[in-house]
């Protein structure tokens, strides 16, 4: 997928009706004021690189900032607090779905109108936060994704084999499934419009990294706008990142997300987590 070629999906009618659009009432509702941008970081033994990650950020695009750890032993915290973060701390390690449940509901407790998710662990680079909430804002999209596969090889990035091998053969499926037609599902730099983040419920939706495709199917499900973003990754010892055996698990419950998706889908087994708060009920004329 050129990077020309960005993914641009409508939202139909009838989700409009029932909850309306960025392209009908603006990002914030309210013509003329400014979307509230919220950055939120899910950190988990972010300490090595929490600090750079907070410098690039481009603050003047930004209105707040949240950490949640997850339970980190090492001295995330301590830095949160010298950078003067908002931070939520977690009882115990409840996974990275878990962290990104309390993000979105802070963030939305804040008041923001674009909700972006950066990994503080500077394996994405926090200088592109612009172009990754440019789409919502400009009413083009309800979520954007900032995808590896824009800019090249990501092998030569430092992307392993048996990564790229599995992140090709998903995504394909999940374009499948979905009906959709993007470069990568996979990415931890994200933006959801606040409209996203009130309509699915997310929940209810794992605690694990599979959380990250369970919430685009839920889009996909309430036929939300995606858009791509090419960006750069970076790979070192101290970014995050899940090991081969993990991996083979994440695959495993991504392609068992998928089969249960169908089987909603198609009537035979409807399943709550796939559909939204807003279509279990109407006002009665």
């Amino acid at each position: 997928m050129a990077p020309s070629a960005k993914t641009d999906f409508r939202t139909q009618a009838e989700g409009q009706a029932a909850i309306g659009t960025a392209e009908s009432m603006g990002v914030t509702g309210e013509p003329g004021r400014k979307p509230k941008v919220v950055v939120v970081m899910p950190a988990y033994n972010a300490a090595k690189t929490l600090r750079i990650t907070y410098q690039d950020i481009p603050h003047q695009r930004v209105d707040g900032i949240i950490l949640v750890d997850d339970g980190s032993t090492d001295e995330t915290l301590a830095i949160a607090r010298e950078l003067n973060l908002t931070a939520f701390v977690h009882a115990r390690n409840f996974g990275y779905g878990a962290n990104q449940k309390t993000c979105y509901t802070e963030a939305l407790k804040d008041g923001a109108d674009i909700v972006v998710m950066l990994h503080p662990d500077y394996q994405y680079d926090p200088t592109l936060l612009p172009q990754i909430v440019a789409p919502i804002e400009a009413g083009e999209a309800d979520i954007v994704l900032g995808s590896r596969f824009l800019l090249g090889s990501v092998m030569k990035q430092g992307m392993p084999w048996w990564k790229y091998v599995s992140n090709r053969f998903l995504t394909k499926v999940e374009n499948l499934v979905l009906g959709w037609n993007l470069s990568e599902y996979h990415t931890g730099y994200r933006a959801y419009s606040r409209q996203v983040l009130e309509t699915l419920p997310f929940i209810l939706n794992s605690d694990k990294f599979v959380f990250d495709q369970e919430i685009l199917v839920q889009a996909a499900e309430r036929k939300f706008r995606v858009k791509e973003v090419p960006v750069p990754t970076k790979y070192f010892p101290e970014a995050s990142s899940a090991n081969f055996v993990a991996s083979c698990i994440y695959g495993l419950s991504i392609l068992l997300l998928l089969a249960r998706y169908q089987l909603h889908r198609t009537g035979l087994v409807k399943q709550k987590q796939f559909e939204s708060f807003h279509g279990r009920y109407r006002r009665l004329e």
